[in-house]
């Protein structure tokens, strides 16, 4: 079985698609999509796993998301300000535009890693 071919984890976050059946999508609308960028259906319509489990299920993407954001960042900053020679104000911009085309696809991906943790594939369902 391959790293990204359907039965697997990266397959499933990475196609954001439901952890349980991998059929299902786990947004309503495409991954780059700034249209209802952060709804989710209430369960997979392929398989029926819920997708909010419990009041404040996604408190753990929020940390997912920050401690891959921060990283990003910092890595960015540093390629761009102390390898390419760039302004420190010039990286930091392009940083901000960067981030905000980013922002949804993160948020959807530490959405889908999050869930991934806590249930298991089942081919069956």
């Amino acid at each position: 079985m391959g790293l990204f071919t359907k039965g697997s984890k990266p397959y499933s976050i990475f196609n954001l698609k439901c952890p349980r059946c991998h059929e299902g999508n786990l947004f309503e609308t495409p991954t780059f999509s700034f249209q209802k960028p952060f709804d989710m259906p209430k369960k997979c319509p392929h398989c029926g796993q819920s997708y909010m489990p419990e009041p404040g299920f996604y408190y753990g993407a929020m940390f997912i998301s920050y401690i891959f954001t921060g990283w990003f960042c910092i890595v960015f900053i540093a390629f761009f300000h102390w390898y390419l020679g760039w302004s420190t104000g010039a990286s930091f911009a392009l940083l901000i535009f960067v981030m905000a085309i980013l922002f949804v696809w993160i948020f959807r991906l530490a959405r889908a890693i999050w869930i991934n943790i806590n249930v298991k594939y089942s081919p069956e369902a």
